[in-house]
């Protein structure tokens, strides 16, 4: 993995603006409606090449195909693995049934446009096995030509897949005896798409957002060790699914909820940071722009908080229109490295994706580009400031 020697670098969390067509194509999909799949490679195809060269455009280092493939960050896998059917149920998050008027506006916020609805996602009815490797062997295939073909030059690149934690708890269980045996189940199972991953020659992104969100979601009546007990079952799961995969080669995504609410019933970063720091990745991406966890970054002042790992913090907020000033993006890296004491160990990111189910956007896609370019702008003049 590439770290910040000479610049600060910077990436994203992995999903990016998909145009209108190939969400309406993905809803359908979604949604059990047969899809001309020669229609649908050819519009991820346009849209992958569209996203690659924006991302160049506004300065992005490490970068990845948008998720341009994929109808949401982790339903997307009830097409490459047996066990999936039927429509679950997923509990609305505490915070927002805290303040009905949150999940009002947030139901505004999404508007009546097509998109994916993680809150219907189908559940896991029978056995669930990673049957069909071409998809992810084709979605890397498709990335490397593409990126060969704009001669594209960044200096990473990165493709990200679920945790098993985050697929359990919004795939709802009807068949295995327990969610301990379900996260098993389906970390067996993804070993196979992180083994590809790697194999392919990119980072291997693990999403977790399972790991910080369901505290006010899944477990939101259940006492924190409770929690806690998940995240050690999901911690141990994704570390038998990566093995064979150095740590290096592998960054982890945890965050509190794609959304703006009010976030404050969020579980604080240090009560779950002795379990997630177990998993054996050499980078950590956190939410560390959004109000609601920004001071965290006090922790790293501790040396072994961070231990090895680099932090991936992200200084630009994935949930407003607000595009941040290059000078602000640039403090927040300052005081993160000031903290850690090493601007070496960081790589500038966002707190999450930008469009993590089709047709989920809660920032319009010229803002998104706007931010983007204002990160590449305030990691440029962090590091003059920071490494000359």
């Amino acid at each position: 993995m590439q770290t910040s020697t000479n610049r600060i670098l910077t990436t994203h969390a992995g999903s990016l603006p998909r145009p209108r067509s190939l969400i309406s194509l993905h809803r359908a999909k979604f949604e059990g409606t047969a899809v001309a799949e020669t229609t649908l490679t050819q519009a991820i195809e346009a849209a992958t090449r569209h996203t690659i060269k924006k991302q160049l455009e506004v300065g992005i280092d490490v970068g990845n195909n948008g998720e341009m493939g994929r109808e949401s960050f982790f339903t997307y896998l009830q097409h490459r693995m047996t066990g999936f059917g039927g429509t679950g149920t997923r509990p609305i998050m505490a915070d927002l049934l805290r303040y009905p008027g949150s999940l009002e506006r947030r139901r505004q916020a999404m508007g009546t446009d097509e998109r994916v609805d993680l809150l219907q996602a189908p559940k896991a009815i029978g056995e669930v096995r990673y049957v069909n490797t071409d998809p992810i062997e084709q979605e890397c295939a498709q990335l490397k030509a593409l990126l060969a073909e704009t001669n594209s030059n960044f200096t990473e690149i990165f493709v990200s897949s679920p945790s098993p934690g985050i697929i359990a708890a919004g795939m709802q269980n009807d068949y295995y005896d327990d969610l301990e045996t379900y996260v098993n189940a389906i970390a067996d199972a993804l070993r196979t798409e992180y083994q590809a991953i790697a194999a392919a020659g990119f980072i291997l992104q693990i999403d977790a957002p399972d790991l910080a969100l369901e505290r006010h979601t899944l477990f939101q009546d259940k006492p924190l060790v409770d929690f806690l007990a998940f995240v050690r079952i999901v911690v141990a799961a994704i570390n038998r699914a990566l093995i064979g995969i150095p740590p290096d080669r592998v960054r982890l995504h945890v965050c509190w909820g794609n959304y703006e609410g009010p976030h404050d019933l969020d579980v604080p970063l240090e009560e779950i940071w002795p379990d997630v720091s177990q998993i054996n990745a050499g980078a950590v991406l956190l939410s560390l722009a959004n109000p609601r966890h920004a001071h965290e970054y006090h922790l790293f002042a501790d040396p072994a908080f961070l231990g090895d790992k680099v932090l991936i913090p992200g200084v630009i907020e994935t949930t407003t229109n607000y595009v941040e000033h290059p000078e602000v993006v640039a403090d927040r890296i300052e005081r993160i490295v000031q903290a850690i004491g090493n601007p070496q160990r960081i790589i500038a990111g966002t707190d999450c994706g930008f469009e993590t189910a089709a047709g989920s956007k809660m920032v319009v896609e010229e803002v998104v580009w706007a931010k983007l370019r204002s990160l590449a702008k305030g990691a440029a003049i962090a590091s003059k400031r920071l490494l000359g």
